[in-house]
């Protein structure tokens, strides 16, 4: 079976992984290069069980699980560990808690722990440029093609209008399931097919090079800022010395291009001054990134997972908003079960199906 796989993110790697174990001919298409947007600028932080009670809970559970697994099967280094997340808040300068020491040695006086939110067995944490390398040359190994292009539309059959490939800059590659895994430039496909909206929002994030200095403890943080505003902060230390530091997310036109999209410099101002409050350690000498990257939502805030209604053929894995890289294998496992055997046979994607939502008036597609 020939799949086409539109989009070189996590996602798609994950997805045609498991697509190659399973025997398939699959070639990803992708129009800049490997995990070069959210998939490569992302937290990379993952939860076993913080998606409880909502329908996205047994496939952030097989997730978690085949993310420990991956590690055992496929070759590379992409700094998986278990860590210990807390929650607190970042009183401002004004405040007599100010001079406060934290609960945790590293931060400064001011940073106040309030609870443990998990353990190393339940949160872990992967580099997601490094994770999603690893998998897409992993398929590689398994026979899967990287395939350098931009996707400009699916090619049917006249008759039955089932997809028979995908063109790519004018040129068909000939497919027998076409998968659209662009993060939120899957919008674009909404040309092509019926496609309900996805959208994306920005997330600036400042890396830096901490080395041993910051233990794993993932931070969820309430900022309070001089002029009263609260900000949500998170803290990613990974692996491999680094640590990721995001917030102050926006919702602004998506580019056409990837490889164009870059933060404010007022937001990574504001973002960089945050992070040297949090901690004498995140010093300006010890940036190595100032980024941004959009990450995909739908409107009801869940994936779309499934086959595309009225385009037999064509399938479609995208909106998974802040789980992307949590949720990618189970993803790709979910979708190489339902391409080469007609269901999914682990995850019930029935929550996540496209059919659910109203597709998007491609009048409406509105892209800078």
């Amino acid at each position: 079976m020939r799949v086409a796989i539109c989009g070189g993110g996590v996602i798609g790697a994950c997805t045609a992984y498991f697509l190659s174990r399973r025997g398939a001919d699959v070639t990803v298409v992708e129009g800049t290069e490997v995990a070069a947007a959210a998939s490569g600028k992302a937290g990379g932080f993952l939860a076993l069980d913080w998606c409880a009670d909502t329908p996205l809970d047994a496939l952030a559970r097989r997730s978690f699980e085949l993310h420990a697994a991956l590690t055992n099967e496929i070759e590379g280094d992409w700094g998986y560990r278990g860590m210990t997340a807390y929650s607190g808040s970042v009183v401002s300068d004004s405040d007599p808690r100010r001079r406060e020491k934290s609960r945790l040695d590293w931060l400064s006086n001011g940073v106040l722990v309030a609870s443990r939110l998990s353990t190393p067995d339940t949160t872990a944490i992967v580099h997601p440029f490094k994770f999603t390398s690893a998998v897409m040359q992993a398929a590689r190994k398994n026979g899967a093609t990287l395939r350098h292009g931009r996707a400009t539309g699916i090619v049917r059959d006249t008759h039955e209008m089932t997809a028979r490939g995908v063109d790519i800059d004018g040129r068909v590659l000939e497919a027998d399931a076409v998968v659209i895994a662009m993060g939120p430039w899957s919008l674009l496909a909404a040309e092509w097919m019926s496609l309900p909206a996805v959208y994306g929002q920005r997330s600036p994030s400042i890396v830096y090079d901490t080395g041993t200095d910051v233990p794993p403890h993932a931070l969820f943080l309430e900022y309070e800022e001089g002029n009263g505003n609260v900000v949500s902060v998170e803290v990613f230390p990974r692996a491999d010395g680094s640590t990721h530091i995001t917030a102050l997310s926006d919702v602004v036109p998506l580019p056409v291009d990837p490889a164009v999209v870059k933060p404010e410099p007022e937001a990574i101002d504001r973002l960089q001054a945050i992070s040297e409050r949090l901690s004498p350690v995140f010093r300006a000498d010890r940036i190595i990134s100032r980024q941004a990257c959009f990450r995909p939502l739908t409107q009801d805030g869940l994936p779309l997972i499934g086959k595309i209604p009225r385009s037999p053929g064509v399938y479609v894995a995208t909106g998974h908003n802040v789980w992307g890289i949590l949720n990618a294998p189970a993803t790709g496992e979910a979708m190489a079960e339902l391409i080469t055997g007609g269901a999914a046979q682990r995850i019930d994607l029935a929550s996540f199906d496209p059919a659910r939502l109203p597709p998007l008036d491609p009048s409406l597609l509105r892209t800078s």
